[in-house]
Parts: C-alpha cells; sequence; structure tokens
C-alpha cells in the first residue's frame, strides 16, 4: 500500500492547533529521574501537575507527557510497569486542565492506555517503526500522531536529509497500512536523536526540504546537545540556542515548537511572527 497523501482533511486537534498564524507551543513535562536537563524535577505528582499548569498559563498549546526517558545518551529503558506507576497518578489531573495532552511513549501499550484516558496526541519517538503494534492503536482511537525520525546510533557518513526522507516514506507506508488519515500525522526531523550535532544542525538548515513531503513538521531543539558544541554550555543554559534554533525552524515552516522553555518561547514565536508580519508602508531615508 502507498503512503498516504497529506490533504485538507486534518484532525480536528491538529486543526485548532495548526490554524493560527504563528507555530503551536508543545510543553515538556517529563515526569522522569534521568531527562537531560530536567530529569526529576516533576516527579512528585504535585510538581509535575504546577508545571503543567505554569506551561499552560505561559501559553503551552500542547502538553507532551512523558514517563520514561527517550535522551538520546545513556537513557535506560523503563518497563511498562513501571512507566505506569509513574503516569497514574498525574495524568487524570493533568487532562483535566483542558489542553490537548501528547503522549511521549514507544510502547503501544502505555499510548492505549493514554489515550483511552484523556490524551490527545500519540508521540512517538520511533515513528512507527519499533513497536509492530503502535499503529494499530493510533489508527483504532482516530489518535492525532507524531512521526518522529530516529537512528540507533548516529553515522556521519550518512546523508541525513536522505536518511530522514526515507525513513518518514517507512513511516507513511505503516501508517496507511494501519488505517491512519494522513490528515492526523505530523512529522518530527527528530534533532539530536540519533545524529551527531553536525547532522542536527543541517536538519535545522534544510528544513523546509521536508515540506514536499506535504505534513506539519514539529522540532525540538530545546536545550539539545548541539547547542554545546557552538557555545559550550549547560542544558539549563542554552535558552539562547534553543531560541535560535526555534525561530530558524518557525521560519523554515515548522508548524510546532516543542520546548522546556515555554514563556520565552511563545514571546520569541510571537515576537518573531508580529515582526515580519508587519506592512512596511514608510520609505525609508
Amino acid at each position: 500500500m502507498s503512503r498516504p497523501v497529506a490533504d485538507e482533511t486534518r484532525h480536528p486537534t491538529l486543526e485548532a492547533l495548526l490554524s493560527r498564524p504563528y507555530p503551536a507551543v508543545m510543553g515538556v513535562l517529563n515526569i522522569t529521574p534521568d531527562s537531560f536537563s530536567d530529569g526529576g524535577q516533576f516527579m512528585t505528582p504535585d510538581r509535575a501537575l504546577a508545571q503543567a499548569r505554569r506551561m499552560i498559563a505561559e501559553g503551552a498549546d500542547i502538553i507532551d507527557i512523558g514517563a520514561e526517558s527517550t535522551r538520546p545518551y545513556g537513557s535506560q529503558p523503563v518497563s511498562h510497569d513501571e512507566e505506569m506507576r509513574r503516569l497514574k497518578p498525574v495524568l487524570a489531573a493533568v487532562v483535566a486542565l483542558g489542553a490537548p495532552i501528547s503522549i511521549d511513549s514507544m510502547k503501544s501499550s502505555i499510548v492505549e492506555w493514554a489515550l483511552e484516558n484523556g490524551v490527545a496526541i500519540a508521540n512517538d519517538v520511533w515513528g512507527l517503526q519499533r513497536d509492530p503494534d503502535m499503529a494499530r492503536v493510533v489508527a483504532a482511537h482516530n489518535a492525532p500522531v507524531i512521526v518522529m525520525h530516529n537512528r540507533d546510533k548516529p553515522d556521519d557518513t550518512l546523508d541525513i536529509m536522505r536518511d530522514i526522507v526515507e525513513f518518514f516514506e517507512r513511516s507513511l507506508k505503516i501508517a496507511a497500512k494501519a488505517g491512519i488519515p494522513a490528515g492526523h500525522i505530523v512529522l518530527d526531523p527528530g534533532i539530536g536523536f540519533g545524529k551527531t550535532p553536525e547532522q542536527s544542525m543541517v536538519v535545522l538548515a534544510r528544513l523546509n526540504e521536508l515540506q514536499t513531503l506535504g505534513f506539519p513538521i514539529l522540532v525540538g531543539a530545546s536545550r539539545k546537545r548541539f547547542i554545546n558544541t557552538v557555545v559550550q554550555s549547560e542544558p539549563q543554559e542554552r535558552l539562547g540556542g534553543s531560541l535560535a534554533a526555534h525561530l530558524i525552524a518557525a521560519r523554515s515552516g515548522a508548524r510546532i515548537i516543542r520546548t522546556h522553555d515555554v514563556a520565552d518561547t511563545v514571546q520569541a514565536l510571537r515576537v518573531a511572527h508580529a515582526i515580519e508580519s508587519t506592512t512596511v508602508g514608510m520609505t525609508g531615508p
């Protein structure tokens, strides 16, 4: 079966998020002890809920909740039971806040439970290619899905843009076979995942090439390691680099930005849009 072809019929949740003139902002909520920049900060239900409230107040359009670290370097696999143990005390209260929630999980069993409990969007960092039941679960729940490019390890000999396109072609064929409509799919090139820092920057520089696939693009460059190769910095010191990457991504067509720093990202995106939208009605000197 051929891959789905993007059309004008989007899932209502995605339509609402993508209808505005500037990108939607996805706030990261990691209920993990080992995420690369905020591991352990939001492990208790009270802290997780407070952070979700804060991000919504700061302008987050989506809350992306994850209970297993998917950081590219050194994350430890988590069992289904442990992932559920972390999510169960938190998920219902976060869903009740009213913003669309995405579930960041590699396990179809976790995604299925989350979708049955009010989560709106599946976010699969292996693009429907790691868990053989993921596409079926997404299709059965008629849910939008974020399909991310990933690799087990970086290869600096690759044409990374070609690799991303070929990966997405495989994911889109899986989606079509499972019956996931094209209008339910968002593509994420996976900044920092299975890529060298240089390749991550290449992807950001050439992001507009992915527009030819015809699907909305999500970019999550927040606090990623490539920033450290330009200006030495710890993850919590990479706000400037994150904003620079996300503004470039927005200019190149990204429609959703995933970030740890919601207030600053919302301000940067909206001010950039306002400046670019200003009609030049005066002739300079």
